[in-house]
């Protein structure tokens, strides 16, 4: 197995990606190699101050970056000698099995619809992220910022992508399967998630167990996979962020809100292409680096592509 990881990608790169490098080899088996993609010259001198041996690794030397900043579109193909650029290449030829990369993550959705493109039958790509439970667990939230409009169909298909998530990756049996609404009953809602939910009732592929509120989303009995637009989710995505920071800045010691720590999970997989793609938080630290890796490393391990593949077919 070879894991592609853009080295250039972050606010604290490439030194905060290098030493998550090194922090993933340790844990990785021997047969998986992890490809560093961007500057190497930069990357074996991080890796020299902190006495690591670059043989440990693979190299792709590439010799442009693309800037959280810049638009995604014109990035890619204005800069086809970056690392964002490269490593989707490499990913399209086969060369590496799975890429993640902390860097611009609309250059990175961007890339992954242009390389390795959607698996038929795919109408859109979604970005999944992780929900803490009271109980202990973690939910699934799709999508959460690659959609901000969307189709009733698209809401179902994401049900069925979460839910092979959670079931072959985070092994959830027989996940169950809820739309995100303004009530729990059946005629609540908008025209999107009036239309979705009978949708997601009629489909065959899901666990479908109705609507939930925002208020249910951090509590395990009512469903493992919460389904929404990308609109929604990325709000939900980015205050339940700010939990976290919030329990820090009132010095609360508290091992629930310390699951709301972005570091722990790494990254947020795009879901429903033909490769593991997984984009990591821009701020991320070499523990988030390295778990970025892992579940890119989870992803292949578990099949989920073909299992995706074989459920759209």
């Amino acid at each position: 197995m070879k894991i592609g990881l853009d080295i250039m990608g972050g606010d604290y790169a490439p030194k905060a990606t290098v030493l998550g490098a090194i922090e993933a080899y340790k844990v990785l088996s021997a047969d998986q190699k992890l490809v560093l993609i961007g500057d190497k010259d930069q990357t074996v001198s991080i890796l020299q101050e902190n006495n690591f041996n670059p043989d440990h690794f693979d190299f792709v030397h590439t010799t442009e970056v693309i800037g959280m900043g810049e638009h995604p579109t014109k990035a890619i193909v204005q800069k086809p000698d970056s690392s964002i650029s490269v490593g989707f290449k490499l990913l399209k030829e086969g060369g590496i099995d799975a890429f993640s990369s902390a860097g611009n993550s609309g250059a990175m959705l961007v890339g992954a619809m242009f390389s390795v493109k959607a698996i038929p039958g795919i109408l859109r790509p979604a970005i999944a992220s992780f929900v803490p439970k009271l109980e202990g667990g973690l939910g699934i939230l799709v999508d959460v910022g690659a959609n901000a409009d969307c189709k009733p169909e698209y809401l179902v298909q994401f049900g069925v992508l979460g839910s092979l998530f959670a079931q072959y990756v985070y092994g959830t049996n027989n996940p169950r399967v809820a739309l995100i609404n303004i009530g729990e009953e059946e005629e609540k809602g908008n025209i999107l998630s009036l239309a979705a939910w009978q949708l997601m009732k009629e489909s065959q592929l899901i666990n479908f167990t109705g609507n939930v509120e925002g208020r249910d989303l951090l509590f395990g009995d009512h469903a493992d996979v919460f389904v929404c637009d990308g609109f929604t989710g990325n709000v939900i995505l980015k205050l339940a962020e700010s939990f976290y920071v919030v329990s820090l800045k009132r010095r609360l010691k508290d091992e629930f809100f310390d699951r709301f720590n972005y570091e722990q999970y790494g990254g947020s997989p795009i879901l429903g292409v033909n490769a593991p793609v997984v984009v990591g938080h821009g701020i991320s630290n070499p523990e988030a680096i390295k778990n970025m890796v892992l579940l890119s490393k989870n992803m292949v391990e578990s099949g989920l592509t073909d299992k995706i593949k074989l459920a759209f077919q």
